[in-house]
């Protein structure tokens, strides 16, 4: 084994005799030994064990891989290769060796490759860890991971399937390591995406484990699909798992075979067909889970009981405003019959009669405050609906008196806030007056979640007295106060002023308290604490507390924001001081006038021959970029750069943050750069321009506003330019940003109109004009000739980007004035500051930036070389001693 011992690229120590083995290597050879000196120590003598060669390597029939089949199967495939090393007791040395067997096809072409590179003793002396790692390098593209992290992200449970949830999790968990460590994050992940029932009594377990993670959720997921709550694997009956309205709080449904079908509804035949059926499913399963059996509920949960009773029916998990139970109307007493082993004891004549409010005094209607009668006999119901107020037989009622913000921001009684639903910024109302909890339809759309359809149409009756109908819930989703999360079920219905109203339902079951005066909402959470949350206030009073006071806030964590005024600078340019400059302002407009006049050069897009449009969908942007997005087409549409389109094509867009903290609008035209014709023409040499500066000694600088927004678009090509956002499909007809010919074709435009002056006193780049003189009389001359030229042309600057009558000017990276050309000091500082590279990519981007400047260094190329050749495709990445020294020096 020492004769194959060596590790890879060790090759040139075997003159010296020198033997450089792996920690794998070394750990097996002190296993021998260990077993062979313990053998000798008990008088056994020791036996090698058999050597496994190839052909017993095959017999346990490993997988074999392709490299097309993605990255599944490779985790799949490393698998069964290293508990095959250990059925057939695989040396070390022939892993790699024996693995390389397994390859077919791409991945086969992938590692000839590689053994050419590094020669086959080599290739095969590579390490195991280094073998999968190159593979993964190989075969998980960058978007390939980042589509499993997003899966692992959004990872959730179909109905009742909990085995291939948990297998598909432990394999994105597999490939995707960096997210799931510790292991308190692979825990949160995959309790994250349990139905929201399992997921709270899992969660208030508190696992320690991911494997007690598991088995609770199975434990209890079976248990939901014994008892009906949700349903079987592969079951076609989606509507027999769903739970009422009623049917929440801790252990719902789960260790009882009480289901809401067992509550009474008149004139509802299949009450009575199932209930023998319920009640033996009831007698004959037992609860087995870790939780006790609560006194006040009867439910087996952890912690404390906070079900909520209902006052008429004596069940759980409603409030008595919120109870379905109607009264008899034949019968005046208002019997209400329980669950009863006798299907035809109804009536007053039943053993177990629930009589509430039999007499007339005890009715107390919630509608019109009047006594005598409940709120379904209401004689108001008959005012908002012509047949009596019945509203379509079973339909449940609620209310939601919701207010605008501004008007809830002053008015002590309600409370209001911003906090985060699903990840979304949202404007939270803590309404009472709402049974139940509601979100916003264009809301609805930000969050990108599907609502579920309601077994029965519910009436929400809002401030003015009218009725809407909902019919949809949006489950599961997941509120943050103060870094806390609650789940909580929203019914999409259009709503004002706010983003969300949390109503009755979500108070009830969390038990919060509203202090109205104080604007704060308290909510007790298990751990005993309990959880505040303040409120927005008018702002009309503002605070102002010591520094003493301050001070000790500070060292008690409280959130502080230090706020700043500075006087507006003085240095602001002024076209009135500029000489030559203050003769045009009309060079320099505030904002374009329009669109640009027909000019000698029109940007033309050619498709390369069989190319079709393309469109994508839009990308889906956060609320800020949104509100963005719609400022910004309305600018470009009054400009009439663009107009709405119903062309074939689409590119969608996206935001980039500027340092300033602004938005910068991109669209992405990668798909149609890649069927465009390139343009050819040349761009001028950085070393040609700066060779024409030789011997000048007054610059100015003038750089163009939105250039490229100053060159229209050919009219037949203006449809290839579309782009779609939520707001419209939109045509660009000047030139945009982002398409691959943009930059040459503007050039050709600059050096046409800039060439009775070019290379004279006038250099360009692009949109970037540099006007150089020997003394300042002749560059009066020459800056007056050029904006004379700029005003002929229509072609406009922004003056704050502009510099005049200067002695050294910074242009392309460069430092220029009457002593030569100079490294630009801010770009050395990042070169010195640029961190370790890590991939081939990282090499390059600091190669291409160190050699912007190359001109200043000599033996560039030589000096560069060692890293150069990590960029080359099959090398592997190795960071020596020596190319360390050479980045740092």
């Amino acid at each position: 084994m020492a004769g194959r011992g060596m590790g890879r690229g060790r090759g040139r120590g075997r003159g010296r005799g020198n033997i450089t083995m792996t920690a794998e290597q070394l750990t097996a050879m002190m296993n021998d030994h260990a077993a062979a000196v313990l053998g000798a120590a008990m008088g056994v003598q020791h036996q090698a064990p058999p050597v496994c060669t190839f052909s017993d390597f095959m017999d346990c029939k490993p997988h074999t891989f392709n490299g097309i089949d993605g990255a599944t199967k490779m985790l799949q495939w490393f698998d069964k290769l290293e508990s095959v090393f250990q059925m057939c007791n695989c040396p070390v040395d022939n892993r790699v060796k024996f693995a390389s067997g397994t390859l077919e096809g791409t991945a086969l072409t992938f590692w000839k490759l590689q053994v050419q590179l590094m020669g086959i003793e080599m290739a095969n002396a590579t390490p195991w860890a280094e073998f999968k790692t190159l593979f993964t390098e190989e075969d998980c593209a960058r978007d390939d991971v980042r589509k499993l992290e997003d899966e692992l992200w959004n990872h959730k449970i179909i109905g009742s399937d909990i085995e291939t949830y948990t297998t598909r999790a432990n394999e994105l968990a597999a490939l995707c390591p960096q997210m799931v460590v510790p292991e308190t994050k692979r825990i949160e992940f995959y309790i994250k995406g349990l139905v929201p029932e399992i997921r709270m009594n899992v969660t208030s377990a508190n696992p320690t484990t991911i494997q007690s993670a598991v088995r609770m959720a199975k434990r209890i997921t079976d248990q939901a699909v014994e008892l009906g709550t949700l349903p079987a694997k592969g079951s076609s009956r989606v509507n027999e798992g769903k739970r009422k309205w009623e049917g929440t709080g801790y252990g719902n449904n789960f260790d009882k075979g009480q289901s809401s079908s067992q509550q009474v509804q008149p004139n509802t035949r299949r009450f009575d067909n199932n209930r023998n059926f319920n009640q033996s499913v009831n007698r004959n399963s037992g609860y087995v889970g870790p939780y006790p059996k609560c006194d006040k509920c009867g439910r087996h949960h952890p912690g404390v009981c906070n079900r909520v009773q209902c006052q008429r029916c004596d069940k759980f998990g409603h409030t008595y405003r919120d109870c379905k139970v109607r009264l008899d109307d034949g019968n005046q007493q208002g019997t209400y019959q329980r669950d009863n082993n006798n299907n035809n004891n109804k009536g007053k004549n039943g053993n177990n009669n629930f009589n509430k409010g039999n007499n007339g005094h005890n009715k107390n209607c919630h509608r019109c405050g009047k006594p005598g009668h409940w709120k379904n006999e209401c004689p108001e119901n008959k005012k908002d609906n012509g047949n009596g107020g019945n509203n379509g037989g079973n339909a449940a009622r609620g209310r939601a008196f919701t207010i605008g913000r501004g008007e809830a921001r002053n008015d002590n009684n309600t409370v209001t806030g911003t906090f985060q639903l699903n990840l979304c910024y949202a404007h939270v109302l803590f309404d009472s007056g709402a049974d139940r909890s509601f979100v916003s339809t264009k809301f609805v759309e930000i969050l990108d979640l599907t609502p579920t359809f309601l077994d029965e149409v519910y009436s929400v009756e809002i401030a003015n007295g009218k009725l809407l109908e909902a019919n949809r819930i949006v489950r599961g989703c997941e509120l943050d106060l103060l870094g806390h999360k609650f789940p909580i079920d929203l019914m999409p219905m259009p709503l004002g002023s706010f983003d969300v109203v949390v109503g009755m339902d979500w108070l009830a079951l969390n038990r919060a308290e509203i202090i109205c005066n104080e604007k704060l909402v308290r909510l007790p959470l298990s751990s005993g604490e309990i959880l505040s949350v303040q409120g927005e206030t008018s702002g009309s009073v503002v605070g102002i507390i010591s520094c003493i006071k301050a001070q000790k806030c500070l060292r008690k964590g409280h959130v502080s924001f230090l706020a700043m005024v500075s006087e507006k600078s003085s240095d602001e340019v002024r076209i009135e001081n500029i000489p030559i400059v203050r003769d045009y302002p009309e060079v320099f407009p505030e904002e374009l006038p329009g669109l640009p006049p027909h000019r000698q050069v029109e940007f033309q897009i050619e498709l390369v021959p069989g190319a079709s449009p393309i469109a994508r969908a839009p990308y889906r942007l956060a609320p800020a970029e949104l509100q963005e997005l719609s400022k910004q087409l309305q600018e470009l549409l009054d400009k009439g750069f663009i107009r709405p389109s119903s062309s074939p094509w689409g590119a969608p867009i996206l935001f980039v943050k500027k340092k300033d903290g602004t938005f910068r609008m991109c669209i992405d035209y990668r798909e149609l750069n890649k069927v465009t014709v390139k343009n050819r023409y040349p761009l001028p040499r950085i070393d040609d321009l700066f060779d024409q500066l030789q011997g000048s000694g007054v610059y100015s600088k003038i750089d163009l506003r939105s250039g490229y927004h100053q060159l229209r678009v050919r009219d037949e090509d203006i449809t290839k330019t579309a782009f779609r956002t939520r707001y419209g499909h939109y045509e660009f007809a000047v030139m945009p940003f982002g398409l691959s010919n943009a930059p040459a074709v503007f050039m050709d435009l600059m050096n046409q109109v800039c060439k009775p002056y070019l290379d004279k006193f006038i250099i360009v780049f692009i949109d970037d004009i540099l006007i150089y003189s020997k003394n300042e009389t002749d560059h009066a001359k020459h800056l007056r000739l050029t904006l004379e030229l700029l005003k002929r042309e229509q072609l406009y600057a922004k003056l704050s980007k502009c510099e005049f009558w200067i002695r050294e000017v910074h242009f392309l990276g460069h430092v220029v004035n009457e002593k030569g050309i100079h490294v630009d000091p801010a770009k050395v500082e990042s070169i010195q500051n640029w961190p370790t590279p890590k991939t081939p990519s990282e090499i390059r981007q600091f190669l291409g930036l160190a050699g912007y400047y190359r001109r200043f260094i000599e033996g560039f190329s030589k000096v560069a070389q060692p890293l150069t050749a990590l960029t080359h495709k099959g090398t592997v990445f190795r960071w020596t001693i020596i190319r360390k020294k050479l980045f740092r020096h």
